[in-house]
């Protein structure tokens, strides 16, 4: 499964991404409130990450760090900031990255659904060097 969430700033691209790309599963908000905060979204969009290992999330906020700091802060989360889609696919491809944190004042609704889609089709290369480095990432606390 495929989750996304955002905070106010990332609230109307959200929107449009969902509406775009209907395999995913919206975690909300539902409405717009001026005043949440990223920190309340990520950790129930984590969860359900990490209960699968096929499970992929999208955090947004206004510049993207937010979020993915706050996702980072989970032991089996690589949450990658990506602004195009060659970083978003380098992520994938590199890295393995399970989350994609995307900042909604920094790049077009167009943009946002060209890099989730680039992002969601990359595969992990399995090359042993990114093997080996992704596991030692996973082993931080």
């Amino acid at each position: 499964m495929i989750y996304i969430t955002s905070d106010h700033g990332g609230f109307e691209l959200k929107k449009y991404i969902v509406e775009n790309i209907p395999e995913l599963t919206d975690l909300g908000p539902s409405e717009f409130d001026p005043e949440d905060d990223y920190p309340d979204f990520v950790p129930p969009l984590v969860d359900k990450v990490l209960e699968d290992k096929e499970n992929m999330g999208i955090v947004i906020c206004r510049n993207g760090v937010g979020v993915s700091m706050a996702a980072n802060k989970f032991k089996g989360i690589r949450a990658a900031l990506s602004f195009n889609i060659k970083h978003a696919e380098s992520s994938r491809k590199d890295d393995n990255s399970n989350v994609l944190a995307l900042p909604s004042d920094y790049i077009s609704h167009e943009e946002a659904i060209e890099i989730v889609k680039t992002w969601l089709n990359a595969p992990f290369s399995n090359k042993e060097r990114h093997v080996r480095r992704v596991a030692k990432v996973n082993n931080m606390i």
